[in-house]
């Protein structure tokens, strides 16, 4: 609930509004001197509107760290305070959350820049804040072009924000910047801390955080809100990042980082099915911090201080909301990971478990496509022999992947039975070579798809499950399952009803704000004869974590978009640490470069070495060295792709187009600090523009 004001504060609020000039005070104050190290992480503005706009701060008073801070706010038009709009005083930066404060400011004029500060006395004193500067939206009627700028992936580790830096030596005229995601990872500097100090991360109660293993190692991961806290302490410790913030107004939505790599709904996946991650108190931990931390205003509360305890969290949790900016722009922010449902693959999924049997296939009209002796199956059931082998394979993969022995036998006793796939059961039992148990011919047997024809080929793996996945086979059962169950519905209900409804709106251009990419990202080996061993010679989506793992959903969704906005309907996306332009059943789409994450191209490089191809190999130079290539050929609606580079992307929204422009650095200038040398950055820095129109994207 916001927090009440005080006589005095109502009576100025009301002076200023109706004055809109400088306001007159009976006595003379004292000036406002330099109070910078009562404010560490500075200040912020965020949600702006055409009459309001959200301030945030955090106030500590390192003599009495456990104190509340009293505060009060000043905004102006101009820079010196001299024409003062507002005041208040009263304000609390509290202990109990974490000395944060979120003050929503309202009867602002639209389209109008403003300044703002918050003040502390001390000793009679007033010590000032750093000076922000902000803007408020256009009036809903005017014709003005916006722009803004989209960002997302800013890894604190032993990274430098040099994508920051350059945006601040641009000096660009942005009415807001759009981050889509990941603005803090949870993992700490465990496993490779940074040779600088300053960019590693640590929590003050690492009992409380969560130990992870990774890397052969093992990293704290955040678990109490004190962990998140932490975390968001040090990336706002960046100089660059509160410099941005204290610059330009920020509209966010949260990826997976926020809470967990790869999340869905309250579920984390760090351990790929080995343990049940339903964590709804980290979940809530997770949020909280986030609401804390960040301007932002999901539930339109009242004018006055914003209470972050009473911002509604899982499972109740809505942070999608629209922004009007003009008569051109209707900004449309989704959430794509609290509503969403498990990916289809489990990652505990027996890989030879048939999940289409062969009535399914009939029932669809499928059984010619999957005829092959590839996708014969057997109910192992009436194999006693041959199933005990299977068994006692399982037992001995699930202890090697950390299971203790009775959780892998009664797994085992669960997952080896009825329909197995001879395709994952015959290699099996031939590497068992017991006698009266060989491999099991597949004439006449029934046909289906298991999910090792989806390319899951272990126990307990993202691979086969959110990474790394056969297209065709798993378009083929992605969709069954949406027909039967709605398990693309990534949105829920109510958020996609919201957006298709909001697709109507007046304005000239629709643009929808997504955490992942809805670029549809696919390796394509199906021709590539030096690719060995030739059952690799698949299309495989690199990604089902994204929208490429909801594909129905995704073609129902920008179908209906495109419809409903007149084919003025855009995407901007983020998560994949690459930079797209495409055009994506008939919608526009742009993926804007992570600022500091590692590139899709060292993620991908990795994964394809954990496969067993080396550099060196044809699989590994297609999908790592040519990667870009790969992809394109994957994918005949990309205009553009840098699977390399770290950066941002500046977005103009006009009355007939939309201009975007891609400013990107090399990612082997990531761990080096450009701070003192902004002339070497801006040499780094290369740019590519584009022409966004009505299902078209062309270069400019």
């Amino acid at each position: 609930m916001s927090q009440p004001l005080h006589r005095r504060t109502i009576l100025k609020c009301i002076v200023a509004v109706a004055a809109s000039t400088a306001l007159g005070c009976p006595e003379k104050e004292p000036p406002v001197e330099e109070g910078r190290a009562y404010f560490p992480q500075s200040v912020a503005s965020g949600d702006p509107r055409s009459g309001g706009v959200v301030l945030w701060t955090r106030a500590v008073d390192s003599e009495h760290p456990d104190a509340d801070v009293e505060l009060t706010l000043e905004v102006a038009t101009d820079e010196g305070f001299t024409r003062r709009v507002l005041e208040l005083d009263g304000l609390r930066a509290t202990l109990a959350h974490d000395h944060t404060l979120k003050v929503k400011v309202t009867n602002l004029q639209p389209g109008t820049r403003y300044y703002y500060r918050f003040i502390v006395e001390k000793d009679d004193k007033r010590l000032g804040s750093p000076v922000g500067r902000t803007r408020t939206a256009p009036a809903p009627d005017s014709g003005v072009p916006v722009r803004f700028a989209v960002a997302n992936c800013q890894d604190f580790r032993g990274r430098y924000y040099n994508s920051w830096q350059r945006l601040l030596q641009l000096d660009e005229d942005l009415d807001f910047i759009l981050f889509v995601g990941d603005y803090i990872y949870e993992s700490d500097s465990s496993v490779v801390p940074s040779p600088d100090p300053a960019r590693n991360v640590s929590f003050t109660d690492p009992g409380s955080a969560m130990p992870r293993s990774v890397g052969g190692g093992t990293e704290l991961v955040a678990n109490a809100v004190s962990n998140y806290r932490d975390l968001y302490r040090a990336y706002r410790s960046d100089p660059f990042l509160q410099q941005v913030h204290a610059r330009y107004p920020f509209i966010v939505t949260w990826d997976d980082h926020e809470f967990s790599d790869d999340c869905w709904d309250a579920h984390a996946t760090y351990t790929n099915g080995r343990a049940d991650e339903f964590q709804p108190d980290r979940r809530r931990n997770a949020e909280l911090a986030f609401f804390e931390y960040q301007p932002i205003d999901p539930t339109d509360a009242p004018p006055g201080a914003i209470d972050a305890e009473g911002v509604p969290r899982f499972p109740d949790t809505r942070i999608w909301r629209d922004f009007t900016f003009g008569s051109h722009l209707r900004l449309l922010v989704t959430d794509y990971r609290t509503h969403r449902p498990d990916h289809l693959i489990p990652e505990d999924a027996y890989p030879g478990t048939v999940a289409m049997d062969a009535a399914v296939l009939a029932s669809l009209g499928l059984t010619g496509a999957f005829a092959t002796d590839a996708f014969a199956y057997v109910n192992i059931d009436a194999f006693p022999e041959r199933k005990a082998v299977l068994q006692g394979a399982y037992v001995q993969l699930a202890v090697a992947a950390g299971l203790a022995q009775a959780d892998a036998a009664a797994r085992a006793a669960a997952a080896v039975r009825g329909n197995l796939a001879l395709a994952y059961v015959n290699p099996v039992l031939t590497a068992a070579a017991r006698p009266g148990a060989g491999p099991i011919d597949p004439a006449g047997q029934p046909r289906g798809l298991a999910f090792v024809h989806l390319g899951k080929t272990d126990l307990f793996t993202r691979v086969g499950a959110r990474y790394v996945v056969i297209k065709d086979t798993f378009d083929v059962y992605a969709a069954w399952l949406q027909a039967t169950s709605g398990a693309q519905d990534a949105l829920g209900q109510a958020q996609e009803a919201w957006l298709l409804e909001s697709a109507e709106s007046a304005q000239t251009w629709k643009v929808v704000a997504s955490s992942v990419s809805p670029t549809s990202m696919v390796w394509d080996l199906r021709a590539k004869a030096d690719v060995e061993p030739a059952s690799v010679r698949n299309r495989y989506y690199y990604s089902v974590d994204q929208w490429d793992g909801f594909p129905d959903k995704r073609r129902q969704l920008l179908d209906g978009m495109r419809e409903r906005a007149g084919g003025r309907v855009l995407f901007v996306a983020g998560d994949i640490h690459a930079s797209f332009a495409s055009v994506e059943h008939g919608v526009p789409a742009l993926t804007a470069p992570a600022i500091s994450s590692t590139a899709v191209q060292e993620e991908a490089g990795a994964e394809v070495e954990a496969a067993g191809f080396p550099p060196g190999s044809a699989v590994y130079r297609y999908v790592v060295t040519e990667l870009e290539t790969t992809f394109r050929e994957g994918n005949p609606g990309i205009a553009f792709v840098d699977t390399e580079a770290h950066g941002f992307t500046v977005v103009e929204v006009g009355a007939q187009e939309v201009r975007a422009s891609y400013h990107l650095i090399p990612s082997s200038d990531i761990r080096v600090d450009y701070s003192g040398r902004p002339e070497e950055l801006a040499a780094r820095f290369s740019r590519r523009d584009f022409l966004v129109q009505p299902g078209a994207i062309t270069a400019a």
